[in-house]
């Protein structure tokens, strides 16, 4: 593998787009926070190499061993971490065409984990097969103040069109582990709420019964200023989402803030984790 990431004093930097060492640079600009750590995903849908990953502390699965467990001294389970519900997720459409970038032309490609300041950040211009230029600008970090607290700054500038820009932000619990036997899944659902701008999906784990309840709020400004939206959300098994259109022109910018926020049984009763939830992510401060 060749050296493709710079490195200085305080950050990690990869200039350039390398979808083939996407995997590996998903975990070397992981952000952390003690309680909750997530891998450097895209927010947008990617359909190139990936490993999604979410991990709250103290969350686990007593998983069967794959191999040697019927042996002697060979444990029968071990205990795994568990992938936990996807809170970054923000699905990108332009005129009714996604953003993927693994479908794309994309130049002016960057990413950098700065770990003096604590976040992690994206910049990258997109040519969409249709032609639509659009550049993404993406920032966010896990909080250390409160350590059950996510937040993202997302903005999108069509380059060549002016047009609709559809933005579906989400929490996803329908998620399972990479090397999880025979692809089982670790979650079931316990409780989904969805509202036009926020929403939240409790899940608790199978055998070792957690309870972990992931949520989101968001806003939206163009110029500055807050847009009034039209959004509506939908459900299906262990996941929440609210989709909008957004009126964009030629070069003007469109942000998106989005507020998370992972709490589990582990700190908090489970009769009180919606709540809880809800005011942690009610009342979040701007990227």
């Amino acid at each position: 593998m060749k050296q493709y990431l710079t490195v200085d004093e305080w950050s990690i930097i990869e200039e350039g787009f390398h979808p083939d060492y996407n995997q590996i640079t998903e975990s070397v600009f992981s952000l952390g926070n003690g309680r909750m750590g997530q891998r450097a995903n895209f927010e947008e849908a990617f359909s190139g190499e990936t490993l999604q990953g979410n991990y709250v502390a103290g969350v686990y699965y007593p998983d069967k061993t794959r191999v040697g467990w019927w042996k002697n001294g060979y444990p029968e389970y071990f205990a795994k971490v568990l992938n936990a519900a996807n809170w970054i997720g923000i699905d990108v459409q332009l005129d009714g065409e996604t953003l993927n970038l693994h479908q794309c032309e994309v130049t002016d490609f960057r990413r950098e984990l700065n770990m003096r300041e604590g976040w992690l950040e994206r910049r990258f211009t997109a040519t969409l097969p249709s032609g639509k230029q659009v550049r993404v600008e993406a920032k966010r970090f896990t909080s250390i103040v409160d350590d059950e607290v996510g937040a993202i700054r997302y903005s999108v500038t069509p380059l060549n069109f002016s047009g609709t820009l559809t933005l579906t932000p989400y929490v996803d619990a329908d998620i399972m582990n990479a090397d999880s036997n025979y692809d089982e899944k670790f979650w079931n659902e316990v409780l989904q709420e969805a509202q036009p701008t926020e929403g939240y999906v409790i899940a608790e784990t199978k055998k070792t019964f957690f309870h972990v309840c992931t949520g989101q709020k968001f806003v939206v400004t163009q110029n500055g200023q807050e847009v009034a939206l039209n959004a509506t959300p939908t459900k299906r098994t262990k996941y929440i989402a609210s989709r909008f259109d957004v009126a964009v022109q030629q070069g003007q910018e469109t942000v998106l803030y989005k507020y998370a926020a992972n709490l589990s049984s582990e700190n908090h009763p489970k009769a009180d984790l919606l709540a809880n939830t809800k005011n942690v992510v009610c009342a979040p401060k701007r990227v």
